[in-house]
């Protein structure tokens, strides 16, 4: 095939492209040439640690948002990567909370069996994408060792850099005169620094609930969580609390809407993400809010101003590594001409407008993941991904919601059912709260 796919990123998104046309040359196709694009010098994206803030060794930006001690804040079991299990990379059953190194070692696993990485330039940042006249894109791309640029044509680009690495950063009156340390989470990486201190989380979302247990789990003073819209609601250990938003700084005493105030030492600032691409062209540059349909991206993934570029991984999860494998199967079928994407804009238009308003009209806080599990599934259906059951994974997510309820500190002492295997997951050895080792030795001792 003379078709040439530019993949920008080598984190589980690209490597789920990746592995999509590996699978399909394996199979006997006569795939396009596929040149993945990865600024970092090693694969893995955001689940490859670097103690690393602001810029990185070659002066660019810190793409990486991951820290020590981080577990997996979702059971395994509605991530696992239907074609590679738990079970088959680790040689047995583990629990469902594995932390960081040990899910860095299960996405590495299975791209090291496929063989893709003479398919990626390493240290190589995409400087521009641009659309050409004759069709297909020019792709600048920059060697970070050399310096050399390189300018050349691809017939199809996949974007998959993620959404978690441009950090969404508010300002408050007050934080130019703070004596203490402020930071987004961005650039949090060791709750030990935060020992003994009295912290002020800004953010009610999964960052603020993660990172302030982290910080309680390591021996913070006290934790104190300020929300805008409404409180995460959680039965919080003694010295955690939650108030209104932060009105102003003075000094270091925080002052809220409801007119209380706290003395703080740290601010960590969990305020989101920005969806950033300054790599693309205006006109090619997906413009969303982080939701479950993302705007202007037919399937979730098709950019409707030109359907031969593709965003993977762009959505608001609950699903993940299997969700953009999905996407991915259906990208490289669409690229290979076996799915029929239209040509028509208000057809295009009309498919994202209709996720969207599927998304709006859920009801509760199960509908949510109902719908992405469906979108799944839709995808699956489409291409020859293998299957999973979805019902059995929307479980766990339901599972998992009910075991945050219950206790918001102990809900990673559960397990649950593997929609691959059937089976559900042994406990692990020690509770999540006393596991302070969280290295992939001391995770799968027996």
């Amino acid at each position: 095939m003379s078709k040439r796919v530019a993949i920008i990123g080598a984190g589980p998104s690209g490597l789920a492209q990746l592995r999509a046309f590996q699978s399909d040359q394996a199979k006997g196709a006569d795939i396009p040439e596929v040149v993945c694009f990865e600024k970092q010098s090693d694969w893995g994206g955001l689940w490859r640690y670097d103690w690393r803030t602001g810029l990185d060794a070659k002066g660019e930006p810190v793409h990486g948002s991951m820290y020590r001690y981080l577990w997996s804040n979702g059971p395994k079991e509605g991530l696992e990567f239907a074609d590679y299990s738990f079970d088959e990379h680790f040689g047995k059953p583990i629990a469902s909370y594995p932390p960081r190194a040990v899910l860095f070692d299960y996405i590495e696993g299975r791209v090291k069996k496929a063989g893709i990485r003479d398919w990626i330039r390493f240290e190589t940042a995409v400087r521009r994408v641009e659309e050409t006249a004759a069709g297909g894109f020019r792709v600048v791309s920059e060697d970070l060792n050399s310096g050399e640029e390189t300018d050349e044509h691809f017939d199809h680009v996949v974007v998959a850099s993620g959404h978690f690495s441009t950090p969404n950063v508010p300002h408050y009156p007050g934080f130019d005169r703070f004596g203490g340390r402020i930071l987004h989470a961005h650039d949090f990486r060791d709750a030990v620094e935060f020992k003994d201190q009295d912290i002020l989380i800004l953010g009610s979302s999964y960052s603020a609930e993660d990172i302030g247990s982290q910080c309680w789990k390591y021996g913070a003073k006290s934790i104190t969580c300020c929300y805008r819209t409404a409180p995460m609601g959680y039965d919080w250990p003694d010295n955690w609390k939650e108030v209104p938003a932060l009105q102003r700084l003075e000094g270091k005493t925080a002052h809220f809407k409801d007119g209380t105030s706290q003395a703080v030492d740290a601010i960590i600032l969990c305020t989101g993400y920005l969806h950033h691409f300054p790599f693309m062209e205006e006109k090619l540059t997906l413009k969303t809010t982080n939701r479950l349909a993302t705007a202007d991206l037919f399937k979730g993934v098709a950019f409707v101003g030109n359907t031969d570029l593709f965003y993977l991984g762009m959505q608001d999860q609950w699903y993940t590594f299997n969700m953009f494998d999905a996407q991915a199967w259906w990208v490289r079928d669409a690229i290979m001409g076996r799915i029929s994407v239209p040509t028509d804009p208000k057809a295009l238009a009309a498919d994202v407008a209709a996720r969207e308003a599927e998304e709006e009209a859920q009801a509760d806080g199960y509908g949510p993941i109902v719908y992405q599990g469906a979108y799944v599934k839709e995808l699956m259906d489409e291409t020859d991904y293998p299957s999973f059951d979805v019902e059995v994974a929307n479980q766990a997510f339901k599972e998992w919601k009910g075991h945050k309820k219950k206790n918001i500190m102990t809900f990673r002492d559960n397990g649950y059912v593997s929609p691959l295997s059937g089976k559900r997951a042994p406990a692990h050895h020690t509770p999540w709260k006393d596991a302070l080792d969280d290295s992939m030795e001391a995770y799968l001792k027996s």
